[in-house]
């Protein structure tokens, strides 16, 4: 939290009362000259929680002017927030924000896990695509691909669906490699990353997901992608399959995995679902403009 950030400007704020926490502020948008700048300079993603207790009082919209403050000190001219709960989803609709993205967090019992079906998930991933080779990165991947990596990485984060969500470009750089990397470290967190390589020495696929010893019951699965000409050959299913016989292997002390993935990511959920993952709740990412969200307060 300390940490300045390369690529983005961040504020974080609290309110407390006798020493207790009563509500939480956190918001972020693209620094200038970051990777992407022009395509996402007009957007502010705002995070905000008010504990249990002390609901319904007025704590969440008293952030609305500081809100606004920030957005007008950058020109952002949009923001976003995301809600997984009842009380948030109605807050926002009070707002007058916009649901333009549905998520799902999904998760995936490892007790429960058909290892029959994983194994020949990679056998069948192995015979469709004999030319192409899983290379498994059980730390970062090494700094001679980065270059590469991040290129492909940004071309695939491209492709998911981000339905009706304002959105820029998402650009990856070695540098922005490097910084999440020193970040993870900072946090003594692991990643893992599982890439397909096809005959011609290009990357056409990935999958990573990372692990804590402070939480050793949970690994976050993150992103997953294929290239739009190596897909209907199985790769998807191949690299998630390996993934999780690494994951087993690496960390038996795990007893699930949990991942977001957008409602309308059809390919991805039904791998998932045939895997065991389970729904288990519904999100969705928010929008308003800074005119809108005036008014709200203004008014």
């Amino acid at each position: 939290m300390r940490a300045e950030h390369s690529f983005e400007i961040q504020y974080r704020y609290e309110i407390a009362r006798d020493g207790e926490l009563l509500s939480w502020f956190g918001c972020s948008t693209i620094k200038p000259g970051a990777p992407g700048y022009e395509s996402n300079r007009h957007l502010m993603s705002v995070g905000v929680e008010v504990g249990r207790d002390h609901r319904r009082r007025g704590i969440g919209r008293s952030w609305l002017p500081l809100v606004v403050e920030l957005m007008d000190r950058h020109g952002c001219t949009v923001l976003g927030m995301s809600a997984d709960e009842e009380s948030g989803h109605a807050f926002l609709k009070w707002l007058g924000a916009e649901a333009r993205l549905s998520d799902a967090e999904s998760r995936l019992q490892l007790a429960e896990v058909d290892w029959a079906m994983v194994d020949r998930w990679i056998a069948e991933g192995e015979k469709r695509s004999p030319q192409t080779r899983l290379e498994f990165y059980e730390d970062s991947v090494p700094e001679a691909m980065w270059e590469e990596y991040a290129a492909q990485l940004s071309s695939l984060l491209n492709t998911i669906p981000f339905e009706q969500l304002d959105h820029g470009e998402i650009v990856i750089t070695p540098a922005q490699v490097r910084e999440w990397y020193e970040r993870m470290a900072a946090v003594r967190e692991e990643s893992h990353t599982v890439i397909a390589r096809e005959s011609d020495g290009s990357m056409s696929a990935m999958t990573d997901v990372t692990w804590a010893a402070h939480t050793p019951a949970v690994v976050h699965q993150q992103f997953t992608g294929v290239t739009p000409e190596a897909r209907g050959r199985g790769i998807g299913k191949w690299i998630k399959a390996a993934m999780l016989r690494k994951v087993h292997e690496l960390h038996p002390e795990a007893r699930w995995i949990t991942t977001y993935n957008a409602a309308s990511n059809d390919p991805m959920l039904k791998i998932n679902h045939a895997l065991g993952f389970r729904r288990h709740r519904m999100g969705a990412e928010y929008q308003i403009s800074r005119e809108d969200l005036a008014k709200k307060f203004s008014g």
